[in-house]
């Protein structure tokens, strides 16, 4: 009798530095079988070229026929990275209902920046009742937007009350623009329009980098003959397929960090452990318990704004092997601080560009006295140029001046306002700053080796000669200098784990609790009072540089750091044995005694029974689900559904409230027959 062949898994986790692949079978006991692992650079300019050089690693590795492969599953921090970045495409926000006072809510003037807003009259109350819809400006504004902008974002007063008028507008948008729009009542049932409006800018800002990343990859896959399902991590460590994820990126913030949390708990069997997943843009800090992941019940915070987005309860912090390394302004000793923002290490663009960096870090180097932009790039990301649309003339101008080859900043930049002009072209990632990072430092230290070390080395040189509020140089050697940015990296990472366990337990100030904590653990001299702090469970590290960087972690966090031996592809490995899992909620009103309003998707009945409606809302949220989990990827769900009611007692009498109904699917993603 011939054996069933069993099915392969390929993982995929496209990362800010790299994208890592992993080959992985059903078998060989519960945690199933590696069978190989690869990486390769993230190419943000063609996402493909980085996705071919990892899985053609892995399958190269592996000896595997690519038509073996029954399932393909993805994480990504691309999301996570831009927000935190601040970076996105220009979209346009549609308010309907609210007034201008609105945005100051929330963060959402922030967010917004410098992107237009349009505020039209309408939206709903409480209980669904419409007011006067009013789309004229809209309907004005949309030829010159739709040149303008990537996107839209429409977001309706109780819109989860009565979705109609944001439905309303996207459709007359669509039909306008052909733009994809995002409206509010697709992402959150809950409600808080500012904060809803915010997610719902963020998502359309988000849409056309996930696109790409998606369109990339089942562009290789079909070029391999892979005739798999393509899934997609979400931010709660669920499986989407890849067209949900399309429609819904914010979901994906936060994809990469849970994948890990999956992955970790798959390589350790630990159930309970506080997982660091430090990368090449952030560290990402969140906690096991009991086995998953504690989820965040307010919505996953990232780039400083509060989303409505269900996911885990991940603290990330700007801080990775790539973070810009920066001194303190004005101190007599200052310290080395290392990011919020990634730079393209310098000896990546060494790698990559040769005599075009080296030889402007040696002409940096012969100048008798440092200067404030040594050891700076500019380089093009390579996005599409349609990208690019609303510029300014300033911005304009500075973006052609920079080309595909890093052009040093002493040579580009003549004022402080071309430097703040260069840092929009950041933000809206268009452009990428090269300069040192703790990447570099490890290079220079032999810790390192997999890119141009000669360059790293030749930006420790220029960094150690900046000078303290002595007049004197920061470091002794290039040597000195990359040791100190080793140690505060690990520093840093250990007040970032202690920071986010205090905030789990609910303490104020955690922050500033962590950092004079870790201070008295390295201090020579600790004090008269004696301060020690201990985890109650172990640190899982994980990423490719965790073995270096946590090495001197136990000694700062009072417990043990536990680094699998296949951490280097955590989120790879999370990504493929996972679940998929969705939900569909559904909520009632009593606008008026015996009138009972059910709110569920796109529609709004009216009932005069409570049982009825309560039993047509189960119905609904039960059938809602059943179709949203064949569209995230599982033919074969489980679903759960919970009712609360909300009721109270007036003189003895029972008076209804409200009742809230939510269905939850989840099963294993589909394969490949």
């Amino acid at each position: 009798m011939t054996a069933k062949p069993i099915p392969l898994f390929l993982g995929i986790d496209t990362g800010g530095t790299y994208t890592d692949a992993v080959l992985w079978a059903e078998e060989g006991g519960p945690k199933g079988k590696v069978l190989a692992k690869a990486k390769a650079l993230t190419t943000r300019h063609d996402l493909a070229v980085g996705i071919s050089g990892a899985v053609d690693a892995v399958l190269q590795k592996s000896g595997t026929d690519p038509t073996a492969i029954k399932l393909v599953s993805m994480s990504t921090t691309l999301a996570t990275n831009a927000l935190v970045e601040g970076q996105g495409g220009r979209v346009a926000l549609v308010m309907i209902g609210f007034s201008e006072a609105d945005l100051a809510r929330d963060g959402l003037k922030t967010a917004l920046g410098t992107d237009p807003v349009v505020f039209c009259p309408g939206g709903h109350d409480v209980h669904g009742n419409a007011a006067k819809l009013g789309l004229s400006g809209l309907e004005a504004a949309l030829p010159e937007l739709g040149r303008s902008v990537s996107g839209f974002a429409v977001c309706a007063y109780f819109a989860t009350r009565n979705p109609a008028h944001e439905v309303t507008a996207r459709d007359l948008i669509r039909e306008k623009t052909g733009l994809p729009v995002t409206a509010s009542h697709e992402l959150s049932a809950k409600l808080g329009g500012p904060r809803r409006a915010l997610t719902t800018l963020l998502n359309a800002r988000l849409i056309s980098m996930i696109d790409r990343l998606v369109a990339a990859t089942e562009g290789f896959l079909e070029a391999r003959g892979i005739a798999a399902p393509l899934m997609v991590v979400r931010g709660d460590g669920a499986l989407v397929s890849a067209a949900f994820a399309r429609q819904r990126p914010i979901e994906t913030i936060l994809s990469g960090p849970a994948a890990s949390l999956v992955g970790a708990r798959h390589m350790t069997g630990l159930d309970d452990a506080v997982v660091s997943d430090i990368g090449g843009t952030t560290t990402d800090v969140a906690v096991l318990d009991s086995g998953r992941p504690r989820l965040d019940p307010e919505g996953a915070t990232v780039g400083g704004f509060r989303t409505m987005v269900e996911a885990v309860a991940m603290r990330t912090f700007g801080l990775g092997g790539d973070s810009e390394v920066a001194l303190e302004d004005g101190a007599l000793n200052p310290k080395i601080l290392l990011g919020p923002r990634r730079l393209v290490p310098l000896a990546l663009a060494g790698m990559a560009h040769g005599e075009a960096v080296t030889s402007e870090l040696e002409r940096q180097l012969r100048a008798p006295n440092p200067g404030r932009m040594d050891g700076r790039f500019a380089v093009r990301t390579g996005v599409p140029d349609r990208l690019a649309a609303g510029l300014t003339a300033p911005e304009a101008k500075l973006y052609e001046a920079i080309g595909a080859t890093p052009l040093a900043l002493d040579r580009l930049l003549s004022s402080n306002a071309q430097n703040a002009t260069l840092n929009r072209l950041v933000a809206r990632g268009l452009v990428h700053i090269c300069g040192f990072t703790p990447s570099d430092a490890a290079h220079v230290l032999g810790k390192q080796a997999n890119w141009h070390a000669a360059t790293a080395r030749l930006g420790a040189e220029l960094f150690a000669r900046k000078r303290d509020g002595r007049g004197q140089a920061i470091a002794a050697t290039p040597e000195a200098l990359a040791e100190r940015v080793l140690v505060t990296l690990t520093r840093w990472s250990a007040e970032y784990i202690l920071e986010t366990a205090f905030t789990e337990d609910g303490l104020d100030g955690a922050a500033a609790v962590a950092h004079a904590l870790v201070q008295r653990a390295v201090d020579a001299h600790p004090g008269i009072a004696r301060l020690s702090v201990a985890l109650d469970r172990p640190v899982i590290g994980l990423g490719a540089s965790a073995p270096l960087h946590y090495a001197g972690l136990p000694r700062l966090v009072g417990n043990g750091c536990v680094v699998p031996d296949d951490t280097d592809v955590a989120n790879a490995l999370g990504a493929v044995v996972g679940q998929v899992r969705v939900s569909a909620e559904a909520r009632i009103s009593q606008p008026k005694e015996g009138l009972f309003r059910l709110a569920s998707g796109q529609t709004v009945r009216d009932f005069t029974d409570e049982a009825k409606a309560i039993a047509a809302a189960e119905a609904d949220v039960r059938a809602i689900v059943a179709e949203r989990a064949k569209e995230a990827g599982t033919d074969n769900a489980e679903i759960d559904v919970a009712t609360e009611l909300k009721v109270s007692t007036v003189e003895s009498q029972r008076m209804f409230i409200e009742a809230h109904v939510v269905a939850v699917a989840s099963g294993r993603p589909r394969i490949a027959v």
